[in-house]
Parts: structure tokens; C-alpha cells; sequence
């Protein structure tokens, strides 16, 4: 069941946001960025409340994602990436990104915080941070 309203275009959208942010984290780097973005969608909380649907949070601005900038973010969304997409937008999560609504691949290790949010982990190049349940507890909640 999703847990965010997507018709086709938003799940190519997704797909091809989640490919050009992650693809070279694999797969399940893809999911974890993936996670993040769907959590952005789905809270009204913080930098977030206005942002209810795929196309607000991929454009979001300022805060949004930087992959809208460049070329690799407008190609055609493959199937597999399509795939991934349908997954997190059915609620799959993720650890470290399974409540996050931040990510970013820093030169170095993982700060402990990140514009006042704290690390959760790392997968690979990117620290995922997640808010308080005080700033946003509505992304620890259930589906």
C-alpha cells in the first residue's frame, strides 16, 4: 500500500530523482535516498510543510536536490530504477535512512550533526540525519 500519493509521472520522477542522487551507491543506496525523499513527501513538519507531493520535494527550493540542476536527472527512467521507486513509496525503510530527512556526502567522516539534525549512520559515501521526535515526530510514525 503507498504510503505517498504517486501517479506514473511521480514514480519516473522518483525513479530518476533517486538514480542521480544514489546511483553509485547501488541499489541500496538508491532505496536509502529513496527513503529520505519519500519522508520529505509524507511530513508537514519543519523545512517540509508545504512539500505533498514528488515534484514539490524534488524542486524544493531552497533545500531541495541538487541532481535537478544537472543533465543526468532529465534521462528516461529505467525499469529497475522504477522498481526501487514503487518500493519505498510503498513504505519500505532503510536503516540508517528509515526516519531521515537529510543526507549528504561529506569529504570526510559523518559529522554528529548536520544543520542542528543528528547522524544516524552512513552507507557508504552519504551520513543520513533524522529529527528530533520534538522537531518531527510524525516521521517516526508508522504507516
Amino acid at each position: 500500500m503507498a504510503v505517498i500519493k504517486a501517479n506514473s509521472n511521480d514514480v519516473d520522477m522518483l525513479a530518476r530523482l533517486m538514480r542521480a542522487e544514489a546511483e553509485g551507491e547501488g541499489e541500496l543506496g538508491m532505496l536509502m535516498a529513496g527513503n529520505v525523499m519519500v519522508n520529505r513527501t509524507r511530513v508537514r513538519c519543519m523545512d517540509f510543510g508545504n512539500v505533498n507531493t514528488i515534484p514539490h520535494m524534488a524542486f524544493q527550493s531552497p533545500g531541495g536536490f541538487e541532481a535537478v540542476q544537472k543533465s543526468y536527472f532529465y534521462q528516461t527512467a529505467r525499469e529497475k530504477d522504477r522498481r526501487l521507486a514503487r518500493r519505498v513509496i510503498n513504505g519500505e525503510r532503510f536503516h540508517p535512512a528509515e526516519f531521515s530527512l537529510w543526507f549528504f556526502r561529506p569529504e570526510g567522516s559523518c559529522p554528529a550533526q548536520w544543520w542542528g539534525q543528528w547522524n544516524t549512520g552512513r552507507y557508504k559515501l552519504h551520513c543520513f540525519y533524522q529529527p528530533l521526535p520534538s522537531d518531527c515526530g510524525e516521521v517516526f510514525g508508522t504507516y
